[in-house]
């Protein structure tokens, strides 16, 4: 194993795309602190997102650094149907008329309508007259004047509050409106089971509204793979995007493995200067019940074109840090921006000088999650007593056994400010522990037993640098390595069996 190239404790999560396409990008990405690699569904073909997964897995093998891969799904989005090729400009006043049948949005002749079609035009009956549209997040505006629904006719006449040019697949916000369009598209359903069989590690639900689409999913996984897997289905990540969600804001933490509080289209279809707010909520709603929390959109927005961030950019980052983020995440920036390795480099580095004043400012741990105290499993248990330990020995790290990730997740959840080095011998958790506070995930064969593994663990330890001799670590396993979820011991042991000094 190659030497880690540092601890950083919030997880940083960049998005792939035609700036980051290439094996030798994705090794340096890695080498600065990205450890989850997001691939969007909703650009580009199956046979891109497979070359994407392979780069990765190289670029993984490459630096022997097990990084994670999430699958981000599309989702019920709606869009702008196809449009003229230099897209059609709309002024204040202008009539826009969208309707199902498929057409080219062209511009009107004077005091003509304009006519767009729509990529989900089952949504149209969802439309009422005073409801507004938003286009292109909300750079072009419009105000439903009449919405047609009789028989098999169906159509939505606008009137434009805010001009701008429209171009195709644009996407629309229906900030009003209650769409009942289902959570999972047929195109989601055809990604899922690519991603179960290219062994996508994280699966990202996006416009989530209720924890009945988390379920939805659920069933999905379970029932469109050919054969259970051994690591069991990707977590799920419930993306926070739409009003509807904070209605059953619990429930759909509940239900999912984590969230991500999605700030583009949440920033449209809500008042803008609620978002900050909003933001901080689900954070600590999300942390009540133990759940990792992503945090993303716009955290670096100008290094798409600027190679340095703006101040206010980076004061973003660090007060999501400060406001418990498990994980922050580059979009665009990485994606299709000019300056993708000095975005992750930018974040690695406030990352890492934003936890060292955490530290500071409260040596022993952060608040753990309410829920996680009230569990009556033995893991959880040990996982409070652990924090408690590693306080009074001011402990180098944390080293678990963890068969399925379970034991990582609960050290996780109490939030030490320490690295939670976590082993196992399955890829496929290693990889997916890469989304926890903390959790520096490791692969390695299965011990003999309780006594190996900790002989194993100082040997290598040293090899990588992690520690050196008479430093404290905390060991946490079982005599039963092999059995999932009877995580009970916990002993303190020094780095090559060195007796530290009083």
């Amino acid at each position: 194993m190659s030497r880690h190239p540092g601890f950083i404790l919030t997880k940083i999560v960049a998005t792939l795309g035609p700036a980051t396409a290439d094996g030798s990008t994705i090794i340096r990405m890695i080498e600065e602190g990205v450890r989850v690699f997001r691939i969007n569904f909703s650009h580009g073909s199956f046979d891109q997102f497979a070359q994407l997964l392979a780069n990765v897995r190289a670029a993984a093998h490459a630096t022997g650094v097990p990084v994670g891969v999430l699958g981000d799904l599309q989702g019920p989005k709606i869009r702008i149907g196809k449009v003229c090729p230099h897209g059609v400009d709309l002024q204040v006043g202008d009539t826009v008329v969208l309707q199902p049948e498929t057409i080219v949005g062209q511009p009107a002749g004077p005091g003509g309508q304009i006519v767009f079609s729509t990529t989900a035009p089952q949504a149209l009956v969802d439309f009422e007259v005073g409801h507004r549209v938003f286009v292109d997040d909300g750079a072009v505006r419009m105000l439903v004047m009449e919405a047609v629904r009789s028989g098999t006719e169906k159509r939505v006449t606008c009137v434009v509050t805010v001009g701008g040019r429209v171009t195709s697949s644009k996407g629309m916000n229906l900030p009003d409106s209650q769409l009942s369009l289902p959570a999972m598209t047929e195109h989601d359903r055809i990604c899922v089971r690519w991603a179960v069989e290219h062994g996508v590690d994280i699966l990202a639900l996006s416009f989530v509204r209720r924890a009945h689409d988390v379920r939805e999913l659920k069933t999905a996984l379970l029932t469109d793979g050919d054969e259970p897997l051994k690591a069991g289905p990707p977590p799920i990540i419930a993306k926070i995007e739409k009003p509807q969600a904070l209605d059953e804001l619990d429930a759909i933490i509940q239900e999912a493995d984590g969230v991500m509080v999605a700030r583009g289209d949440l920033g449209v279809e809500m008042d803008l200067a609620s978002v900050p707010v909003i933001q901080k909520r689900i954070i600590a709603r999300t942390h009540h019940y133990g759940k990792p929390v992503i945090v993303a959109t716009q955290m670096l927005q100008s290094m798409i074109d600027e190679p340095n961030p703006t101040r206010a950019e980076v004061s973003d980052v660090a007060n999501a840090i400060y406001d418990g983020a498990d994980a922050v995440m580059l979009s665009g920036e990485t994606a299709v921006g000019k300056y993708p390795l000095q975005a992750v480099n930018m974040m690695a580095r406030v990352a890492s000088r934003t936890m060292q004043q955490l530290i500071k400012d409260r040596p022993v741990a952060i608040l753990p999650a309410k829920q996680v105290g009230e569990g009556r499993y033995r893991t959880a248990a040990l996982a409070r007593g652990v924090a408690a330990v590693v306080g009074d020995l001011q402990a180098k790290m944390v080293v678990i056994w963890s068969n399925l990730g379970g034991g990582a997740r609960y050290l996780s959840k109490n939030r030490l400010l320490v690295p939670i080095v976590a082993a196992s011998c399955d890829p496929a958790v290693v990889r997916r522990m890469n989304l926890l506070f903390g959790v520096i995930p490791i692969s390695m064969p299965m011990p003999a037993s309780r006594e190996a593994f900790a002989s194993e663990i100082d040997i290598l330890i040293q090899q990588c640098g992690w520690a050196k001799p008479g430093d404290p670590i905390v060991l946490v396993a079982s005599d039963l390595l092999k059995v999932s979820g009877v995580t009970d011991s916990l002993w303190i042991r020094y780095v090559g069996d060195v007796c530290a000094l009083p």
